[in-house]
């Protein structure tokens, strides 16, 4: 893909398409650095489950946060209650 340069203050800069970053998990912060003549952009590395707390306040705002097998679990033994010591 090519993509012109232009002028920003006083740098230059590109603009990068929106699938690229979303293909690439970029989203407000980005490594840069030069390896063999060749500017690399990678994604800022995140803490594990980084945006689950957002992602699952939507899903309650929605009403997608029920339980998918409430149904078969309504139905189990009694194994868990009996036999298993928590």
């Amino acid at each position: 893909m090519k993509i012109k340069i232009v002028k920003i203050g006083n740098s230059k800069g590109i603009r990068i398409p929106k699938v690229l970053l979303h293909q690439t998990g970029i989203s407000e912060e980005v490594n840069l650095e030069v390896k063999n003549n060749q500017i690399i952009l990678k994604p800022v590395d995140r803490p594990a489950r980084y945006g689950w707390n957002s992602a699952f306040a939507l899903m309650s705002e929605h009403g997608d946060d029920k339980l998918i097998d409430e149904e078969s679990l309504a139905v189990q033994s009694s194994f868990d209650d009996t036999d298993w010591d928590w």
